[in-house]
C-alpha cells in the first residue's frame, strides 16, 4: 500500500495564488494529446559516490550536456518511470501511487547496480515538480500530468563498470491516455519470431534497454496494421506475457457464464505494472474473481475461437485500461467477442478513473494530495512542444 497523504509533510505547496501560465495553455489543455506539451520545468536530484543525493531542484527544460564517453550512453546504465497526477472534481491536483513508483524505479536501478533513490526523496522531488506545474494539470476525466523520472549514469568513462555519479531529471506533460481518449480497441499481433526478456534478465526493469529491444517487431507489427505486438515467453514462445508498454488481461467466462479476469504472473520477464496491480486490487472490491496464472496462447486462441474468451485487454499508466479487438496468433487473425469493448473492460478502467479523479473513496492510500486550485507564476519559456 502506498503512503498516505497523512503521512506525508507538504514543503512543495506553492506560496504563490497566481494560476499563470502561457499564452494558449487552456486550449493545450482541452486536447493535449500524449506528451506534445512540456511544462518547460524539470526536477532534478543527482547522486555522486561519497556525497550521495542532492536536494531536488526545480530547473527550466533544457538539454543535457553529457560527454560522449558518458557511461550510461554505452553501458545502457538507464531506468525510467511512467506516472500521473490527477485533478480532482474539487480541483486538488494528487500524484497516484507515488511512493509505489519510486520503489519499482529503485528496484530497477538495483538490477542495473545503479544508486537506488530514497523513496521519501523520489515523492519529493515528484510533489514539487507537480506544485510548481499545478495549472498545467487538465482536469478532463482520463486526462493528468504525465510525469516520466528519468535515471541515467553520468560519469564519462569508458571501463564496464556501474558509474560513481547519476542524475534523475523528471518531465512533466499535460496528456490524454497515449491510444487516446475514446479508447478505441487495439490491434495486436503475437511476437512468435523474435524474444524480449528471459528469466534471469532485465524484463521486470523498466530500463531503457528492455524497450530498445521492443522496437523492431513492434514497428513491424504497426507496418503490418497491428497497433502493437504481443510478447512470447523467450524459450518456448508459447506462454503470453505482455505488450511492449503494456501489461495484459484475459476474461474467462466460466461454465456458469460468470466472468473471470486472469493476468499473467510476474515472474521476472515482464513489468510489474501499478495499473495492473491496482485493477487486481479494484477486481476484488468489485466481486469480480481475478488471478495471476500463465496463459497459453493457443488455450487464448481456442477461447476466442469457443466464445470462452469474452474479453481480453491491456493495461498501463500511459494507456490506462483498453480494450484488445483482433489479435494475430500468427496463423490466424482473430476477431475477440464482436471486436468491441467489453463490459468488463469498461468497469475496471471507470472504477481506476473514478479512484484517480477523486470521485469515489481512496480506501487504499493510492492518491497523495500535493496541491488546490493554486498555480504558480508563469516562468520565461514557460510550455514547450516536445
Amino acid at each position: 500500500m502506498s503512503d498516505t497523504a497523512a503521512s506525508m509533510p507538504a514543503p512543495w505547496a506553492p506560496a504563490s495564488p497566481a494560476p499563470l501560465g502561457p499564452p494558449g495553455l487552456d486550449r493545450i489543455l482541452q486536447d493535449p494529446g500524449f506528451c506534445r506539451h512540456s511544462t518547460g520545468r524539470v526536477a532534478v536530484v543527482e547522486w555522486e559516490a561519497g556525497s550521495g543525493w542532492s536536494e531536488p531542484r526545480i530547473e527550466p527544460y533544457g538539454a543535457l550536456s553529457m560527454d560522449p564517453a558518458t557511461l550510461g550512453l554505452h553501458y545502457g546504465q538507464a531506468v525510467f518511470e511512467g506516472m500521473k497526477a490527477f485533478r480532482g472534481a474539487d480541483g486538488t491536483v494528487s500524484l497516484f501511487r507515488a511512493a509505489d513508483h519510486g520503489r519499482r524505479l529503485a528496484r530497477s536501478a538495483a538490477r542495473l547496480a545503479m544508486a537506488e533513490m530514497p523513496v521519501e526523496l523520489f515523492t519529493r522531488a515528484c510533489a514539487e515538480l507537480v506544485a510548481a506545474d499545478a495549472h498545467w494539470v487538465p482536469g478532463g476525466y482520463g486526462q493528468s500530468l504525465y510525469i516520466r523520472p528519468l535515471l541515467l549514469a553520468t560519469e564519462a568513462e569508458m571501463g564496464l563498470r556501474p558509474s560513481r555519479g547519476y542524475r534523475c531529471v523528471f518531465l512533466a506533460y499535460p496528456a490524454d491516455p497515449c491510444f487516446g481518449s475514446d479508447f478505441r480497441p487495439l490491434a495486436v499481433t503475437a511476437a512468435t519470431e523474435t524474444v524480449r526478456a528471459v528469466r534471469g534478465g532485465t524484463g521486470e526493469a523498466k530500463c531503457a534497454g528492455n524497450y530498445a529491444a521492443s522496437l523492431l517487431t513492434r514497428t513491424e507489427a504497426q507496418a503490418a496494421g497491428y497497433d502493437e505486438a504481443l510478447w512470447l515467453d523467450g524459450l518456448e514462445r508459447r506462454w503470453v506475457e505482455e505488450l511492449s508498454t503494456m501489461n495484459v488481461f484475459f476474461v474467462w467466462h466460466d461454465a456458469d457464464g460468470r466472468p473471470r479476469l486472469a493476468t499473467p504472473p510476474c515472474d521476472g520477464t515482464i513489468v510489474r505494472g501499478l495499473t495492473r496491480d491496482s485493477l487486481l486490487t479494484l477486481a476484488a472490491g468489485l466481486g469480480l474473481p481475478a488471478v495471476e496464472e500463465p496463459t497459453a496462447l493457443d488455450a487464448v486462441r481456442d477461447g476466442i475461437r469457443s466464445g470462452g474468451l469474452a474479453e481480453m485487454f491491456a493495461c498501463g499508466t500511459a494507456g490506462v485500461v483498453v480494450g484488445v479487438g483482433r489479435l494475430g496468433t500468427g496463423d490466424a487473425d482473430l476477431i475477440i467477442g464482436d471486436g468491441k469493448e467489453g463490459p468488463v473492460t469498461e468497469r475496471l478502467r471507470s472504477a481506476l478513473l473514478d479512484v484517480q479523479h477523486a470521485r469515489t473513496p481512496d480506501t487504499h492510500g493510492w492518491l497523495l494530495p500535493v496541491t488546490g486550485n493554486a498555480g504558480t507564476a508563469a516562468i520565461e519559456g514557460e510550455g514547450r512542444d516536445a
